[in-house]
């Protein structure tokens, strides 16, 4: 797994003097497998945010709902979800079928609780899973890289 933190963040840890509060943050937050208690979440949801990025480098974000548990986590490493046709413009998927990287949010405006994924995805076509859920176009296998608690602090409220 690649190093969590790049020079850019590196810096602005330094000029904010949180470099020491960041590593303390990845030591005990990020890993690379899904426990149980993230399962529970993740598989809770009624909808995450999808951050996929296109060939010329444009980066996009997109709301993905369904049902509570559309998304399901087969492995300690690995979510399926459900896509369905929406407006039929392809923006996330046909970003994924050029560059599989992705970032899932998982947001919970009751309880101010989020969980971001970091995944490589790929595409399913096979009637295996689309037998699953027959309104789905495709479904979309992720597999975990990092997945870590984000501060819900400020869900569903302004800093002020």
């Amino acid at each position: 797994m690649d190093a969590f933190y790049g020079a850019e963040q590196r810096a602005l840890q330094d000029e904010f003097n949180s470099r020491q509060k960041a590593d303390l943050a990845e030591a005990v937050v990020v890993k690379s497998v899904i426990d149980e208690r993230a399962r529970t979440f993740i598989e809770s949801r009624s909808f995450f945010f999808l951050a996929t990025v296109d060939g010329d480098g444009e980066p996009t974000v997109s709301h993905k709902g369904g049902r509570r548990g559309f998304v399901r986590v087969i492995d300690e490493t690995t979510l399926v979800f459900p896509s369905y046709d929406g407006n039929g413009m392809y923006l996330s998927l046909g970003n994924i079928e050029g560059n599989p990287r992705i970032g899932m949010l998982f947001v919970d405006l009751d309880e101010p609780r989020r969980l971001r994924v970091h995944a490589t995805a790929e595409l399913l076509r096979d009637p295996e899973w689309l037998r699953e859920d027959p309104d789905a176009d495709l479904v979309v296998r992720a597999t975990v890289s990092r997945i870590f608690a984000n501060c819900g602090r400020y869900v569903g409220q302004g800093p002020g």
